[in-house]
């Protein structure tokens, strides 16, 4: 025993060693941390300050308050402020209240404003037949596949871009908000999703069971069709039934009273609204691919036979003169952030310099756009519309101004200002009217798309 002892504890220090050399937090370098923070003098201070009061607010940088104002050189025209309420239809919001300036303009409004929740009815509906073909085309594939359990971890969500407007009003068309009002499920659509969503993966179970049954593609769609008249009922509890004609009218601005005139959703868009949705491109500034290229994320749409996003990426400074053009002609436009980085929203300004978190950490925070993105550090999180400009004596923008729909009390007035150093940082999509757009670039739309995965970062 006095032999093999010794023996037993060089083994052991042998198996601690190799521990540590694979990559353990050994007793070591846990001493050597402790001993780093005792000799730093700032973290007890920090330590008192961080653990009893909000981390945003110890890192607001008090030197960067007030350097920004809510005057902008160019503006767009628009009326009132919308509010999503709790629910993540800020696409729906967006895309609409892009639309929203011209009815008011064209027929001498005081205000007006799209029921979302007719839209966001179709939207949910056109989602679980969206899924369940998906499963339906994938079923010869295994539970473990990519795509499928994509699939199922995407079944159906209340969040979209412009794709999903222009899917939705395309085929079904709109109604004024007076005439589909919000419902509570409309204005927090938590449950309501969730449960559809726990619907439609069971079925979905269902669809993958057939087809191992030896079950056609053709006779799984004819259940499928039961099971989205299952969706259809749990929506129409929720959110009521749409309406396939409807009586309406309006006062202008003058108090003058239209005469009531009957009219189908898709028959109101096209006297009231009249746009050709096609003529607007969309674009991404994403540094982690090659610019000037067309792209295509698969299942990136709200319909079956709908559209996928297909962008144009695009460099910032291609993208600002654009959206400057379009600004000065009075046209919002639909775009997306990452609006959570930097937020000052008590003020409703976001800007780089908001917040020094290095500083109160005493470490260093920084990455590159390119780096948040291959990091899933950062991404395309909230559509707004950009509605102004605040440019220089030489043209070049300073700030610019957004419509939100977070309400008429958040951030400034409902409206929240971006400096032009956030905009390179934190800006991902935005969609421009093909008329403020060069012939240069509108041949890009000419190239085959290079298609992504749906699980794709700009997804």
């Amino acid at each position: 025993m006095k032999q093999v002892l010794p023996l037993i504890l060089v083994m052991l220090v042998g198996i601690t060693t190799a521990s540590a050399q694979k990559g353990n937090i050994s007793e070591s370098m846990l001493k050597d941390f402790r001993e780093k923070v005792e000799k730093n003098q700032k973290v007890e201070a920090l330590q008192n300050a961080v653990s009893n009061n909000e981390i945003k607010k110890l890192a607001l940088d008090r030197d960067n308050q007030g350097t920004i104002d809510n005057h902008f050189t160019h503006r767009v025209e628009t009326k009132g402020i919308t509010d999503q309420k709790s629910s993540g239809r800020c696409w729906l919001f967006t895309g609409q209240n892009v639309m929203r300036p011209k009815v008011i303009e064209k027929y001498n409004m005081k205000e007006f404003d799209f029921s979302q929740n007719y839209s966001f009815f179709y939207d949910q509906l056109e989602k679980s037949n969206l899924f369940l073909e998906g499963i339906i085309e994938t079923a010869d594939k295994p539970m473990n596949d990519r795509k499928v359990e994509w699939l199922f971890d995407h079944a159906l969500g209340d969040g979209g871009q412009w794709t999903g407007l222009v899917d939705i009003v395309g085929k079904y068309g709109v109604v004024p908000e007076g005439v589909m009002p919000e419902t509570h499920s409309s204005e927090s659509t938590g449950w309501m999703s969730r449960l559809i969503e726990r619907k439609i993966k069971a079925f979905g179970l269902e669809l993958r069971e057939m087809h191992e049954n030896g079950k056609s593609a053709k006779e799984m769609r004819t259940a499928k069709k039961d099971m989205l008249a299952e969706v259809y009922k749990m929506l129409s509890i929720n959110l009521g039934e749409p309406p396939q004609e409807f009586t309406w009218r309006y006062k202008d601005t003058d108090g003058n009273l239209s005469e009531p005139k009957t009219y189908t959703p898709q028959s109101f868009y096209e006297e009231f609204v009249g746009v050709d949705l096609d003529d607007y491109v969309m674009f991404m500034n994403d540094p982690t691919r090659p610019y000037n290229k067309l792209y295509e994320i698969e299942y990136d749409r709200h319909r079956y036979d709908g559209h996928n996003w297909k962008y144009i990426n695009l460099e910032n400074e291609k993208l600002k003169e654009f959206a400057i053009a379009s600004i000065k002609d009075n046209e919002g436009m639909y775009m997306s952030c990452d609006v959570g980085k930097q937020l000052d929203k008590d003020n409703g300004i976001l800007d780089s310099d908001n917040y020094n978190f290095g500083a109160l950490f005493d470490t260093d925070f920084t990455m590159n756009k390119k780096e948040r993105i291959l990091t899933s550090e950062s991404g395309s999180s909230h559509g707004m519309m950009l509605a102004g400009v605040d440019l220089k004596k030489n043209g070049e923008p300073r700030k610019w101004l957004m419509e939100n729909s977070w309400g008429p009390e958040s951030g400034y007035e409902g409206y929240l200002i971006m400096t032009d150093s956030w905009f390179d940082e934190y800006l991902f999509r935005l969609v421009i009217h093909k008329k403020y757009i060069s012939d240069e670039v509108m041949k890009i739309l000419e190239q085959e798309p290079t298609m992504l995965p749906p699980w794709d970062p700009m997804y």
